[in-house]
């Protein structure tokens, strides 16, 4: 035997494996491709990406879930996407090489699969009668795909080597070696590209027929029947990187389950208010419109937010309070809760005596910040009610209101082991000195924000390594619905210093100082910030 006859074997494994994985790739890419365009023209909510990711979010385990909102904060949903085509595209390689030593095997395995994310989709809520269609397609072309390079990948591997080619006797010309082999990657790269130029078609052809958008922008919001306050003079304190008191739209935080924003028509949108109710009450976007709507400021926050973080915001908010509808609709004396319901699926658990309260100001919200909801906070309606953590109350793309008893039903976070209630709890943050960036020694000023949403702010102290407690100056504050910025000046000295601070309530409690991570009812502690002055 010659040294290159044995070393032929594992040399031609290899190539094998190479080339079924490459099959196996290229193949997953155009079903994937094809899987989003078919989408996009007939069902786009449930593209195969979407349905995947939208039953790992709500599958989950909650740990997983606060993990990736650690990790990732407002990105947790592009790095699962990002973590989806990753795992796909190691099983497609694996696929493309079972399907070289086993034909069919590997090609049943995408149609298979297509066909069962097909069944996932027709259970996602909202489904269309043609969700099935975009991940069906996906898998059988795919597995087509899969078949016909795979066919090409053996013969590749089949072919004579350059060697064993030089002495068969037969002249070849330059540049015949592997003809086979050269098809092959040709029809491999020419299928990924296509599923690539699929991909970014369907991703136009979503943007191009999103008429949702052109609506909202042609809207004009009506003028407020109560008008919220102004913003008083000095509640921004002019620091240079602190934080806005009113915070942009565009930089609102955003923390929801759904992978694909809802793009729901004003026209189609109603709210059903059923349940343990005397009359159930069916409202309408028209009939919204019409009636006396309200301006008011409230400082949300996510319950996953731990302490110094920023997954918290603060607008201005129009819209209907929901006490009235629920007087519509007359609840009976055993109610006790309000499950609001998401088009997406969502739910939220509500305390139904705090929707009832007559000076909180919990409403159906149109608008935000003087212009309609945008489309991933809830465009064209959703709720927010003060005073209690997001996950409990601020339902986006809100369609239902069940009242009901928190012994009778459960929320999404409540059947995942967060608290039924959460009422929002006493929190502060330090803003600057920013964290990471060193400064010289000298005069500078400490500032931040806190917030006790319907309770109010009366003081935020400091203290500087071991230093006594000393307190800061409140800014003005817009109302006790909102955060309040807080400063205080320090001249620091060269070295390395902690920076601690606490707040106390309009009812004299103190901020919790025990440490203890956002589950199951929300993050407390002092936050720390350790700085270095150089």
């Amino acid at each position: 035997m010659t040294r290159e006859a044995s070393v032929a074997p594992p040399v031609a494994a290899k190539a094998s494996a190479l080339s079924g994985a490459a099959a196996g790739v290229a193949s997953a890419v155009l079903g994937a491709g094809v899987g989003e365009l078919v989408a996009a023209m007939v069902a786009p909510s449930s593209s195969p990406f979407s349905v995947v990711g939208g039953v790992l979010i709500d599958r989950a385990p909650s740990w997983a879930k606060d993990a990736a909102i650690s990790l990732f904060g407002t990105a947790d949903k592009l790095a699962l996407l990002v973590g989806i085509a990753i795992v796909l595209l190691a099983a497609a390689a694996g696929v493309g090489v079972l399907e070289l030593r086993r034909p069919w095997s590997g090609a049943a395995v995408f149609a298979a699969l297509g066909a069962v994310v097909a069944v996932l989709a027709m259970t996602r809520a909202g489904a269309s009668g043609l969700a099935w269609l975009p991940s069906l397609a996906a898998g059988l072309v795919a597995a087509t795909a899969l078949r016909l390079l795979a066919g090409l990948a053996r013969r590749t591997t089949d072919a004579p080597s350059p060697a064993s080619a030089a002495g068969d006797g037969v002249d070849h010309a330059p540049g015949d070696e592997h003809p086979s082999r050269r098809r092959f990657l040709v029809w491999a790269g020419a299928s990924a590209a296509a599923g690539v130029l699929a991909a970014i078609a369907g991703t136009a052809l979503q943007a191009g027929s999103r008429s949702i958008d052109a609506v909202r922008r042609a809207l004009r919001l009506p003028a407020p029947a109560v008008a919220a306050p102004p913003v008083p003079a000095g509640a921004q304190l002019d620091l240079v990187g602190m934080t806005h008191v009113v915070t942009p739209n565009a930089s609102f935080y955003r923390i929801d389950t759904a992978l694909v924003v809802p793009q729901i028509d004003p026209a189609d949108w109603s709210l059903r208010i059923h349940g343990l109710v005397e009359r159930e009450v069916e409202i309408g976007w028209d009939e919204l419109l019409a009636l006396p709507l309200e301006e008011s400021w409230t400082t949300l926050a996510c319950v996953s937010n731990p302490v110094g973080g920023d997954l918290i915001g603060n607008a201005k908010w129009l819209g209907y309070p929901i006490r009235l509808l629920l007087e519509r609709a007359r609840p009976t004396a055993e109610a006790d809760m309000v499950l609001s319901r998401s088009i997406d699926g969502f739910t939220a658990s509500t305390p139904l005596e705090v929707l009832q309260e007559d000076t909180r100001d919990a409403i159906l919200a149109i608008g935000m910040n003087d212009e309609p909801l945008p489309p991933e906070h809830g465009f064209p309606v959703r709720m927010v009610v003060p005073g209690l953590y997001g996950y409990v109350s601020a339902t986006k793309w809100v369609t239902e209101l069940e009242v009901t008893r928190f012994d009778r039903a459960d929320a999404y976070w409540t059947t995942r082991g967060w608290s039924a209630k959460g009422p929002i709890k006493l929190q502060s943050r330090i803003d600057l000195p920013r964290r990471g960036h060193g400064f010289a020694p000298g005069d500078t000023t400490i500032a931040g924000v806190a917030w006790h949403q319907h309770v109010g702010i009366a003081k935020v102290e400091v203290q500087i390594d071991d230093g006594p407690w000393r307190e800061a100056s409140l800014a003005p504050a817009i109302s006790d619905d909102t955060w309040v910025q807080w400063s205080i000046p320090w001249k620091a000295e060269a070295g390395s210093h902690a920076i601690r601070c606490r707040a106390t309530n309009t009812k004299g409690e103190l901020q919790i100082e025990t440490d203890a991570w956002p589950a199951p009812d929300g993050a407390t502690g002092w936050q720390q910030l350790n700085v270095e002055v150089a």
